[in-house]
């Protein structure tokens, strides 16, 4: 559980398709929209001038494949410069920076029991209801995103070969759909990706029992995880043990 963990070790979707000194390009093109899958991410921080080139060349590989955004992550522990952040906020980007945190299983505080509670594999049994809950959460990113995130999720938990890597689970509260987690998996870290609770079943205690779930199954592995760093679930994190690792920051302009 000693080795160093850096955002290089969160999964991504898709594959690199251009490499340089600057910059790696990723694509996922199962879902052309899912943004943190078809991005660039520099490797040491740009100038402006050569973040406008980046800027050009992505957005014009992405209009002729049909995608409406350019995404960009920044080196981690570097604060973008103040000229950039400048050239960012008035050229309609969202910027915001992400925070990495981990966990030994065995620090994590115990959770009350609740027999309302349920938290279980995902197999052929409850599937269904399953995706219809990822469903509901991702509708808010349109119709298509949302199909198109619901037939991945199927694939992961129906093919073999995903299986290794991929684990879901699903909670449910009296026996009602109440939220999930996507668990990814290595020979030296577990990754909570994607945990949500659905707004009825908030503050019941399931997004607890969910990684209680994960601390139970692989307690010989450092659990981490990543939050925004402006949102308040990072301060549950912390009050739940896990150790601040370090920042990266990002940038998504949505085209017209």
């Amino acid at each position: 559980m000693n080795q160093e963990i850096t955002f290089e070790n969160i999964h991504k979707n898709g594959a690199i398709v251009e490499e340089n000194e600057r910059y790696k390009q990723n694509q996922f093109l199962k879902i052309p929209n899912m943004y943190d899958a078809n991005y660039i991410a520099f490797k040491q921080m740009p100038t402006l001038a050569e973040f406008k080139e980046a800027e050009e060349y992505l957005r014009g590989y992405h209009m002729r494949l049909g995608q409406n955004h350019v995404k960009f992550y920044f080196p981690e522990g570097i604060k973008i410069t103040d000229e950039l952040d400048n050239y960012l906020s008035t050229s309609g980007y969202d910027t915001g920076f992400m925070e990495l945190y981990k966990v030994d299983p065995s620090k994590f505080p115990e959770v009350p029991m609740n027999d309302a509670i349920k938290v279980r594999e995902v197999s052929e049994k409850n599937l269904e209801p399953f995706l219809d809950l990822i469903y509901k959460h991702t509708l808010a990113f349109g119709e298509k995103f949302a199909q198109y995130k619901r037939s991945l999720i199927r694939e992961q938990c129906l093919d073999d070969s995903q299986k290794e890597r991929h684990l879901k689970l699903f909670a449910t509260y009296d026996g009602k759909a109440a939220g999930y987690a996507h668990v990814i998996i290595s020979k030296a870290f577990v990754e909570i990706d994607n945990l949500e609770v659905d707004e009825v079943f908030q503050k019941k205690g399931i997004g607890s029992a969910l990684q209680r779930k994960v601390m139970d199954l692989f307690s010989d592995r450092t659990v981490i995880l990543v939050a925004d760093g402006e949102d308040t679930p990072r301060n549950m994190y912390r009050k739940q043990n896990y150790q601040y690792v370090g920042f990266q920051y990002e940038a998504l302009k949505v085209l017209e």
